[in-house]
């Protein structure tokens, strides 16, 4: 697995295609907290608060982590190394948690870069340090953790597909249902008596708890089954696959 790790993380940086979309992140990121055209402007907010990124974040993962993790297994069939990668002395679930960490490192450097934005606030305010820090804490956790759940599911995905366009739609779709979905569902008349438990199945619902610095039990048992359902589903897809 650690191989494979390596492997699919060089392979990231040994092009300009990786960097750049962290770039391209970084860079969206930065116009709308702290550009004038922007209504999320941190410096317009009436106090110190990272409220508005954790806010847009979500939202751009939804685009960037199908954008790099696309080509996870597609193109692994479209070169014909999958046959290759199948045949080495791993199994096929360390196979695809290999591939899953590599993306979930890039993400968690992507991330990491914010903090300045953190610092900056932190020094904004009428007087220093005044930023609620613990639901800060508990916003790049929930971060964190949307962006893993985001990686599973587009690394099953990838999985299902030698084409790296529908496989970018496919997790697109995925994952947006999962962020919005649930919640839009819940608001549905007939289901009025069951929307609570529609909304505890989307992630909107636990991100909102973390945000506030609320770090409960169900919440992180809730992303790490989805994760797990997703990296066994993979599995199952390119099991399938090599049996054929």
């Amino acid at each position: 697995m650690i191989a494979i790790y390596k492997r699919d993380l060089s392979l990231f940086f040994s092009s300009l295609i990786g960097p750049l979309i962290i770039a391209f992140f970084l860079l969206i990121n930065n116009l709308i907290l702290w550009s004038d055209f922007s209504q999320f402007n941190i410096l317009e907010n009436s106090y110190a608060s990272m409220n508005s990124f954790f806010s847009i974040a979500p939202i751009l993962f939804l685009l960037l982590i199908p954008a790099i993790s696309m080509k996870t297994f597609s193109e692994e069939y479209q070169s014909g190394t999958i046959e290759i990668l199948l045949t080495k002395p791993v199994s096929n679930y360390e196979i695809v948690l290999g591939k899953y960490f590599a993306i979930l490192t890039i993400i968690f450097f992507s991330i990491c870069f914010t903090f300045s934005s953190v610092i900056t606030v932190y020094f904004l305010g009428e007087k220093t340090g005044n930023i609620d820090l613990a639901a800060t804490f508990g916003s790049y956790l929930g971060l964190l953790l949307i962006s893993s759940l985001f990686i599973s599911i587009c690394v099953f995905s990838s999985s299902l597909s030698k084409n790296q366009i529908s496989s970018f739609f496919i997790g697109l779709i995925i994952s947006t249902f999962f962020y919005f979905g649930f919640s839009q569902l819940s608001d549905i008349v007939f289901l009025q008596s069951i929307d609570l438990y529609i909304q505890k199945l989307g992630v909107s619902y636990h991100y909102r708890f973390m945000s506030k610095g609320l770090l409960l039990v169900s919440n992180f048992v809730y992303f790490i089954t989805v994760n797990f359902l997703f990296l066994f589903l993979s599995t199952v897809v390119i099991t399938k696959r090599n049996h054929k």
